[in-house]
């Protein structure tokens, strides 16, 4: 999942992003709208966390923004304003969730993750090839009766493959849905997570390298 956290206070930012990177969801940031338009001009976002009060373009504009693009990203808008019809007139914008400041971390992470699963077309709650099973909404792995310790990037690549449903995926969509704009695009970062990946869900094989094409399972 890859998300944008669209937020002009800083601290609030930074602080957000390095909380659901640690949940293992690939964030980049915007400070202000004209920043965040910016952005998903050129990248693709399961979610934008927006919040509605933003310097240069408010948060209004860029949610009809968004809407008008017609495209699969979804919106949850933050406030801190949190009465009735403040929450109905975000909706009204186009939002597809509205939270309202200060809210509980956990509470974000767990809507922003509801959000993403309806910005792709529909799939089972849990994934399954051969004797691998991944449930993303328990967040848990299983290769037989053998639970996977999976780091976050470990899991979300391992999510992307399933998905996928044996068609194959690039080094480069891979760095696009997994990791976010601090990831160095010439690095070996892919290869090496999936090299770890590899060691963790044992033999047989399952993760079949596609020369000059990318991998799938």
């Amino acid at each position: 999942m890859r998300l944008l956290v669209v937020e002009d206070h800083r601290r609030l930012a930074t602080a957000l992003a390095e909380g659901l990177r640690r949940e293992g969801i690939a964030v980049d940031l915007a400070f202000d709208g004209g920043e965040a338009l910016a952005r998903v001009a050129v990248n693709s976002y399961d979610v934008v966390v927006l919040d509605r009060d933003l310097p240069d373009v408010h948060g209004d504009q860029v949610c009809r923004a968004l809407l008008a693009e017609g495209g699969h990203t979804r919106v949850l808008m933050l406030t801190a304003a949190s009465t009735i019809r403040d929450r109905v007139e975000g909706l009204e914008l186009g939002a597809d969730d509205y939270l309202g400041k200060p809210f509980e971390f956990a509470e974000l992470v767990a809507r922003v993750r509801a959000l993403a699963r309806r910005a792709v077309p529909p799939l089972p709650p849990v994934l399954v090839r051969g004797d691998l099973s991944l449930d993303p909404s328990r967040h848990v792995a299983y290769r037989g009766e053998r639970r996977l310790e999976l780091s976050p990037k470990e899991f979300a690549v391992l999510e992307c493959l399933l998905a996928a449903d044996g068609g194959v995926l690039s080094a480069e969509e891979l760095l696009a849905r997994v990791w976010d704009e601090q990831a160095n695009p010439f690095t070996t970062t892919v290869k090496t997570t999936m090299g770890r990946l590899r060691i963790k869900l044992g033999d047989p094989p399952l993760i079949e390298t596609v020369r000059e094409s990318g991998y799938r399972i």
